[in-house]
């Protein structure tokens, strides 16, 4: 099953805050917040100005905010992010420019002390 698609189209610009149970994809300009359900792909022209929080989040373009992921965060090589970020598990192509602070979490020990 195939979960909704939200789209900002590249040449668009969006301005407030979107919450969805679906996926998102962002080629244009977004400003404000982005708390996705499922998955948030940013695109090598996207670029987003506020925080953003999914499952997982591949980033080709430019986040000036906070990343927060359910499980993975992905940025490919051409990315520029400006925040901090928490995931549990990040991968940073070579060529991706990141200036922030990383925090990492495993779910699996936060629900299973020893």
């Amino acid at each position: 099953m195939i979960k909704d698609l939200n789209l900002i189209a590249a040449l668009s610009k969006f301005q407030g805050n979107l919450n969805t149970q679906g996926n998102v994809r962002v080629d244009g300009q977004f400003i404000g917040d982005i708390n996705a359900t499922e998955n948030i792909t940013i695109g090598i022209n996207g670029e987003i100005q506020g925080n953003i929080k999914g499952k997982n989040i591949f980033v080709s373009g430019k986040i000036i905010g906070d990343v927060i992921a359910k499980e993975k965060i992905v940025f490919e090589g051409k990315s520029l992010i400006r925040g901090d970020i928490k995931a549990t598990t990040l991968i940073i192509d070579e060529g991706a420019t990141f200036d922030g602070k990383i925090s990492m979490t495993d779910n699996k020990s936060q629900t299973n002390p020893k």
